[in-house]
Order: C-alpha cells, then structure tokens, then sequence
C-alpha cells in the first residue's frame, strides 16, 4: 500500500487524521518504549466512537492484537487491528494521563498530559471534553495482576524489555474514521522508560 500521509508527531505532541473505509493507520515507535494513546470516531458521525466494553467482550481479552476489532458504542466496527510487532502487550483499562491524574497519583502539578492533547486535536474537529472516552494505549502494558489490582503505577515491562525502536501497530478502518493520538507526554511513571520521544504515523491506502 501506498502511504497517503506520513507524519512523524514529536513527543507529546497530537495528532488527528481521517481514514477511508479501506485505509490502514500504522503507528510506529520510532525509538522504543514510547506510549501512545488512541482514539477513533465514525467521521461521519462522531456520537458514534470507540467503545471499550465492546471492543473487549467482542475480544474475550484484555490483550487486543493482530485480529481483533476495535468496536463502536453502537457495536459496529471502527478500525481492526492487522499488524502488532509486540503481541498485545497493550493498555485498555487505564485510560489517558492527565494534568489532574498527574497530580492526583504523582503530586505533580501543572503537567500536561494525554487528555489536554485529546482536546485539542478534537478542537479541529469541532469536538471536545464530553467527546473524550476510555482510550487505548498502545505499546504501553499495564496488567491485571492475580489478585485483581491494576498494576497502573508500575506499567509493568513488555516481556523482552518493552517496545522495540521500529515496532508498530496498523489498524484498517472498517468506516470512515477519525483518528485521535496523543505521543504521551508522561514523565513520571515507566510507560515512556521517562523520555517521551517521536513516533510515526502513516495513512496507507492504494495499491
């Protein structure tokens, strides 16, 4: 495929874009242990947008990998997930970081995070704070352990050490979509091994 739009997004930065149903997204961590938080819509109606108990009940796992489908709140597919060089060793419970859960969990004040890049690549799109709901986060893994808590604060490593420079995600958009990212911005757990960096995002399509 043809890339249609490649953009290297800086750490901590947004991106938005919209896919064709037919199109693929490919994120790439340019430098390894880069978390980046996601996002979609149905472009031509943004009421409709991904949904997490659907998209994991439809999954039967926590772990969306290469096969799984990202599912809307009206059980529709959004985009599916065709390539995952780490195996699903993503995040789909935690949800984004913010300015206020920065300092609610680290003691951290006015340190923006993924939820300030959301609203601001949905201004562009005439979206906004009601328009945020429980994301993925890609190449981040933070699991349930076995007595049922949430290990968020540790983000424990991907098996082999985390995610590799070169790993990448692409997901095909099953309807015309729009794609939300934030390069997470945090500093103040392991998910960005402390220095956010670059990523890559492409938009293929063609032959």
């Amino acid at each position: 495929m043809s890339a249609l739009r490649d953009d290297e997004v800086g750490a901590g930065q947004p991106w938005s874009g919209t896919l064709e149903a037919g199109q693929h997204l490919r994120i790439t961590d340019l430098e390894g242990h880069q978390g980046v938080d996601f996002l979609c819509y149905n472009a031509d109606n943004p009421l409709e947008r991904y949904h997490a108990p659907n998209t994991l009940k439809a999954a039967g796992t926590l772990r969306l990998t290469t096969g799984h489908t990202l599912y809307s709140d009206e059980a529709r597919p959004i985009m599916t997930m065709v390539a995952d060089s780490v195996g699903g060793f993503h995040d789909t419970i935690g949800g984004c970081c913010s300015a206020h859960s920065n300092e609610m969990l680290y003691g951290v004040a006015d340190c923006p995070g993924c939820r300030e890049n959301f609203l601001a690549a949905l201004t562009d799109h005439d979206l906004g704070r009601r328009d945020i709901v429980p994301n993925v986060n890609f190449f981040c893994n933070v699991p349930v352990v076995d007595d049922g808590l949430l290990a968020e604060r540790s983000f424990v490593p991907i098996p082999g050490g985390g995610s590799k420079p070169g790993d990448h995600v692409e997901l095909r958009a099953e309807m015309k979509t729009l794609a939300i990212i934030s390069n997470c911005p945090q500093m103040n757990n392991p998910c960005n091994d402390g220095q956010p960096t670059a990523i890559r995002v492409e938009v293929l399509g063609g032959s």
